[in-house]
């Protein structure tokens, strides 16, 4: 990456977490933005400030003060929490907390992922023997996750086998092995002979070369050595994006496979006394309110999907807090929404992203905030997307107008008001910008509607200048209306500016009581 920027300046906060708040954070320094420095910065920060620079000819500062996997709550202090009964009675829960549970647990974490990343008791001279009996270990078939596995809520490492056939007509080259979507990291065994070990897997794709070497003609041992962990592991669909390949013919890794787990000593439960309420303000926002700032940016909320609802009343509790801090008025907090994740639904169906997404939507409510919808970029399979070049240049649209006064249009089209006409819905948006738009210029997609009996169906939807029209077969009289609300919403509502409408309900039928 070609970074060289000296008028931008990088600050990292490193991790840290304490019972009470700090006057000074743990290490760091001001570093001048440059291939080296960047490389271990956020992108999506690195990605705002450079938009910021190039065109407003300025200098930027951004200080990071971040850590991923965890709950607003964890970055709001304790008085802020304590003034609302969703958040008192955790935060009262850690006053039984000392920095001796945090020493346990630290040495809990290394021991943690040292079982994780490195087999124990010899399992990886045992387990990949093509030799090996696994005849007593349980079937499953593959394509398959944690969820729908017979073992719901393990923690530790699994050994998953499969025998391959391959024929004599595919030796005497290199061949091809693709994993298609495996959930978590993994190491890959092919006769014995490990292939690859994954740090982490977060690349988009699980290819990889298996020499001639190894090659049988006939019966053929695939062994993966996997963590499964936050209730995540195995292998996700599609089916047909696993196999093994000489280039021109593919023989499916699928169907039956074999798996075993507690093979490995008991991997130690963790605490994570960062997702605690306040311990990550104490130490890594406390520390910094002296400095003087320009606004904030903000993406998180993936840690409070399970409570999406009560997020509308916790994320803007720590605006506030975090304004009350720094006294320095309304300043700009800018954010942006959660993207789109998982698999795609069918049938329109209750979501808590969506709910959460809401929650980010209400907040605007607050003065002085901005949101970057990112609804039409995410991956079903990485909660992390991968395109965070346009996640910062958003943000930076945002920033732009809300900070230096451009007249430009920094948001996608949004919600402003809907009409029952008959069999149809009438909606109306504000942003446009210079009118909407569909992204791929053909049919517009998202929109579901429902009649009295709160029953959703896929709507047929089309523009009518600035307004969306909406009617479904199954619905004679409907009475609201809902665009991208689900997990992986198939969506394409834009204006003509390019930026994505934001997901939106009419309802405000109870959606968390119907969420499983």
């Amino acid at each position: 990456m070609n970074a060289q920027f000296p008028n931008i300046r990088l600050f990292k906060v490193e991790h840290n977490k304490t019972i009470t708040p700090q006057e000074d954070i743990k290490g760091g320094q001001w570093q001048r933005c440059d291939s080296t420095s960047v490389r271990d910065f956020s992108a999506i920060g690195y990605y705002f400030a450079r938009e910021l620079h190039k065109e407003l000819g300025i200098p930027i500062g951004i200080l990071q003060s971040t850590w991923g996997g965890t709950p607003v709550e964890a970055w709001t202090s304790r008085e802020m929490l304590l003034s609302s009964h969703i958040s008192r009675t955790k935060v009262l829960s850690n006053d039984t907390i000392t920095p001796q549970h945090f020493v346990k647990d630290s040495l809990d974490l290394i021991r943690f992922w040292e079982i994780v990343y490195n087999p124990q008791n010899q399992s990886d001279q045992i387990y990949p023997n093509p030799d090996f009996d696994d005849s007593q270990w349980t079937e499953i078939q593959m394509p398959q996750t944690l969820k729908n596995m017979d073992m719901p809520n393990y923690e530790g490492m699994v050994w998953l086998r499969k025998e391959v056939n391959i024929p004599k007509t595919m030796k005497g080259h290199n061949l091809t092995i693709n994993l298609g979507h495996p959930e978590l990291n993994y190491t890959l065994f092919f006769n014995g002979k490990e292939i690859c070990k994954t740090i982490w897997n977060a690349e988009p794709e699980h290819i990889y070369s298996i020499p001639d070497s190894l090659i049988k003609a006939g019966s053929n041992k695939l062994t993966v050595r996997m963590a499964f962990l936050w209730g995540g592991g195995g292998f996700n669909p599609p089916a047909e994006e696993m196999y093994i390949s000489d280039g021109e013919k593919k023989i499916s890794i699928t169907g039956t496979w074999k798996y075993q787990k507690d093979l490995e000593p008991e991997i130690p439960f963790i605490n994570n006394y960062h997702q605690y309420h306040s311990f990550l303000y104490n130490a890594m926002i406390a520390p910094v309110v002296p400095y003087g700032i320009k606004g904030f940016i903000w993406y998180q909320g993936e840690n409070n999907v399970d409570e999406a609802y009560d997020y509308r009343t916790l994320f803007p509790m720590l605006i506030n807090d975090w304004r009350i801090r720094w006294q320095q008025g309304y300043l700009p907090f800018m954010y942006v929404q959660l993207a789109n994740y998982m698999k795609r639904d069918t049938v329109p169906v209750e979501s808590n992203w969506a709910l959460l997404r809401e929650s980010q939507t209400e907040t605007l409510k607050l003065p002085n905030t901005g949101m970057a919808c990112i609804i039409d970029i995410g991956d079903a399979d990485n909660i992390h997307p991968l395109n965070k070049q346009e996640v910062g240049r958003r943000l930076s649209l945002v920033a732009k107008k809300m900070i230096y006064d451009q007249k430009i249009q920094a948001s996608g089209p949004m919600f402003k008001n809907f009409e029952v006409d008959n069999k149809h819905i009438r909606v109306s948006f504000s942003e446009v910008g210079s009118g909407l738009s569909i992204r791929d210029g053909k049919t517009l997609k998202g929109f579901a509607i429902a009649g009295k009996d709160q029953q959703f169906h896929w709507a047929k939807a089309s523009l009518k200048g600035n307004e969306v029209i909406v009617s479904a077969e199954e619905v004679r009289e409907p009475v609201a209306v809902r665009y991208g609300w689900a997990n992986n919403p198939d969506c394409n509502l834009i204006n003509k500016e390019g930026l994505p409408a934001a997901p939106f309900r009419t309802d405000d039928w109870d959606a968390v009581e119907k969420i499983e």
